[in-house]
């Protein structure tokens, strides 16, 4: 049972809730210019871009200020070695980064992970910003949209947690798993010398990042905070928790995410919570939302498909759930603020456990990606009121869906998009690409 799982107790004012990406850019900034003895950063990427470098140059001033500091920026390997999708030519992010270190006096760490041997079957999707004692976590990267440094943004959560065992360990699970792996390599190395993993050690690297596991000081009392990690369908500790959360909660469920395309095993208990007569509420970002739409005015590529797709998926599970629609227990809400998108995550169960994570509760974070999460559990009910804001927040950009015919269909689609889905659906590729996209 949840409540019986173990955590690292937490006073009540340890937490903080950033609802901004602003608020996410200011905070990081500002915790690494106070900076002691360590920073570790787990991200997808850190964009060659003005919010990209205005981060890295923030990390190179606290180590030009104190030369001993411990200072650790892990992304994914195959993602720091392209370019943006459509892009052409070789502008990898690592570029920027040899760059940066050849100049430094005092360099730090960049390393890449290759957890899959390529980028399609899985990635670094790690997160967390672990600042001395302090750990900041969010689903965002680092770049222009998520950090909000131009007019377009990314919507993520944020939180902010002061507590060194939960800073302790995550650091601990990054050095033991990541950093010490021989599959882990800079990403400064000079072009010349460039020592690349080899295929083996990226299988080998996989198949220990899949039994990796936070170790602390745990607790079965109070308010609790417990860290996880999970890679592969198979004993995937966060993929456990979601489903248990879903399967145990008693009442309510406030779900976020980014794509509604879940695995089998969370479709499946999502509909018997309903059945059971509880309440659930999904925030989804509408498919224009999705940071793989294009607008029609814009030239098509086939990756633009993708946010109808997922389109689909939630028009199939609102008419197979339409008679909870009606009696108020299934609340589809669809997020939307002009031309910015949405990268939510988490699950809260009964406003008391709550799961924040860089999973986006799909096939592909089910079985490819290394995920992590934290779970708060929320006994004294002293975040209950925080958490409540937070969803108020959420919900500010969304409309409620009443009835599953409002989702568009096929037809009503732009003639590129038509065409791709038609060609995916008359080669049954559908199934195939939910699993991997």
């Amino acid at each position: 049972m949840l409540n019986k799982l173990g955590g690292i107790p937490v006073q009540p004012d340890a937490v903080r809730w950033l609802l901004t990406p602003k608020g996410l850019k200011a905070e990081l900034l500002e915790r690494i210019a106070s900076a002691e003895h360590s920073i570790y950063i787990s991200a997808l990427y850190l964009e060659d871009d003005e919010a990209g470098r205005e981060i890295l140059a923030a990390l190179m001033s606290a180590k030009q200020r104190s030369p001993s500091m411990d200072i650790k920026v892990l992304v994914d390997f195959h993602r720091a070695r392209r370019g943006l999708i459509g892009h052409k030519g070789d502008s990898g992010n690592y570029q920027m980064y040899r760059k940066v270190m050849a100049e430094a006096e005092h360099p730090i760490e960049i390393l890449g992970v290759p957890v899959k041997s390529r980028e399609f079957m899985g990635v670094l999707h790690l997160k967390g910003f672990i600042v001395d004692d302090t750990v900041i976590y969010s689903g965002a990267s680092i770049n222009n949209i998520y950090l909000h440094q131009q007019e377009k943004y990314r919507f993520d959560r944020y939180h902010v947690i002061d507590s060194p065992e939960l800073a302790r360990s995550m650091r601990q699970m990054i050095q033991t798993y990541l950093v010490e792996d021989i599959a882990v390599c800079s990403l400064t190395q000079d072009k010349e010398c460039e020592l690349l993993p080899e295929k083996n050690d990226v299988r080998s690297l996989k198949n220990r990042l899949s039994k990796a596991h936070y170790e602390f000081t745990k607790v079965n009392h109070g308010n609790r905070i417990t860290p996880l990690v999970g890679l592969g369908r198979k004993k995937n500790r966060l993929n456990k928790l979601v489903v248990d959360m879903v399967a145990q909660s008693k009442e309510s469920l406030f779900i976020c995410t980014p794509y509604f395309n879940p695995p089998y095993i969370l479709a499946r208990a999502m509909a018997k919570h309903l059945k059971d007569g509880k309440r659930i509420d999904i925030v989804v970002g509408d498919k224009t939302a999705n940071d793989f739409y294009i607008p029609p005015e814009e030239e098509f590529s086939t990756i633009g498909a993708l946010p109808y797709m997922y389109e689909q998926s939630l028009r199939k599970f609102a008419k197979r759930q339409q008679w909870a629609i009606e009696s108020g227990q299934l609340n589809i809400h669809l997020w939307k603020d002009g031309v910015n998108s949405y990268h939510l995550k988490g699950i809260s169960a009964d406003d008391k456990c709550h799961l924040i994570t860089g999973s986006n509760l799909n096939p592909r974070a089910w079985a490819l990606d290394l995920e992590n999460g934290l779970l708060l559990q929320d006994e004294s009910g002293a975040w209950k009121e925080k958490f409540e804001v937070e969803q108020a927040h959420i919900l500010k950009h969304t409309e409620r869906l009443y009835h599953y015919s409002q989702i568009e269909t096929l037809n009503n689609y732009p003639a590129p998009v038509r065409k791709i889905m038609t060609r995916i659906r008359r080669l049954k590729a559908d199934f195939l690409l939910r699993r991997i996209l």
